[in-house]
């Protein structure tokens, strides 16, 4: 392990920990645009941290040591995952072999695990609400989330997602192919539905549609900036396996010398400007669904999941 591996080691991490608040706010700001309003700017998700940093923390009566665990499990797991995919460089790096796709599949899982135990710890009742329909999104999202996993580990005959962009930037018939296609439709409606931008999510403290936000009402302070961090982190990350493992596999490092891990995250930027736009498009476009419906765009995931599967074998 030289000095310049653990430098680039290190930039992955801190590319995810410093940029994911920027890419927040730029969402936000494109769907803002798109209804014709203002928006708070970019960089407001840096303002909302720093502003709940200096706040106090305030604890409910009836939360137990898990409250203050979960912002730090699901931060420290969020940091984790950069460790073990493309973020800056085509090769992995030394501590990258800690775990593979699933393994990192399984971090993020970890995180969000946490979060919806928590929800349920301060016994509030839209803790349990929010908690509830998370585990109902998640019967679904989780199995779909794995059998892509399966399906990229499939068209690559290896675990590792070095593998894959490899295979994406040198095989044209791959990348073009049906089960390659498959996997990247059924891996974006994940995307909007991880990040909250399915049309039975809000941001917003509105009852009906209250997820996110539910599981997390009782934080403030401190342990709400971690959790918000928290949620940044796993958007940029999905984002960046979206875009380094499967739609936009070009851009990064292969030498990993300084200007190249620069532009690599420069270039990430532009990758996520334009995904970031496809998900406004499509979050703006659909009408508000009611919650129960939430299992259809998920079912056509799982089945884009499963067709991209089989196609693997065929192929």
């Amino acid at each position: 392990m030289t000095a310049r591996e653990i430098l680039l080691q290190i930039g992955q991490v801190l590319t995810v920990l410093l940029l994911a608040p920027l890419i927040q706010g730029i969402v936000v700001q494109f769907e803002e645009r798109v209804q014709r309003a203002q928006g708070p700017g970019i960089f407001q998700p840096y303002r909302d941290l720093w502003k709940l940093f200096h706040k106090q923390i305030i604890v409910p009566q009836t939360a137990s040591w898990l409250f203050w665990a979960t912002p730090i499990v699901a931060f420290t797991c969020m940091l984790t995952v950069p460790i073990l995919i493309p973020v800056l460089t085509d090769f992995p790096l030394p501590l990258s072999d800690m775990g593979d796709i699933l393994g990192g599949g399984l971090i993020l899982t970890l995180g969000s695990f946490f979060i919806i135990l928590a929800g349920l710890d301060t016994s509030s009742a839209y803790g349990g609400i929010g908690s509830s329909r998370a585990v109902m999104v998640a019967i679904l999202a989780e199995p779909t989330l794995i059998l892509v996993f399966v399906g990229i580990t499939l068209l690559a005959k290896a675990m590792l997602p070095f593998v894959v962009n490899h295979l994406l930037v040198g095989n044209w018939a791959a990348y073009w192919g049906p089960a390659h296609l498959f996997l990247v439709a059924a891996f974006f409606i994940l995307l909007l539905v991880e990040t909250d931008r399915m049309p039975i999510h809000s941001s917003t403290h509105i009852e009906v549609y209250m997820i996110e936000e539910g599981r997390i009402l009782e934080y403030s302070g401190p342990l709400l900036a971690l959790l918000k961090w928290a949620s940044a982190m796993k958007q940029f990350i999905l984002y960046t396996i979206f875009c380094n493992v499967l739609i936009l596999p070009w851009g990064l490092s292969k030498q990993g010398t300084a200007i190249g891990a620069l532009g690599a995250a420069g270039g990430l930027v532009i990758k996520f400007v334009l995904v970031a736009c496809a998900v406004v498009f499509v979050e703006t476009a659909q009408s508000r669904l009611r919650f129960y419906r939430y299992q259809e765009p998920l079912a056509a995931s799982f089945l884009l999941a499963v067709l991209a599967i089989i196609g693997t074998q065929l192929g």
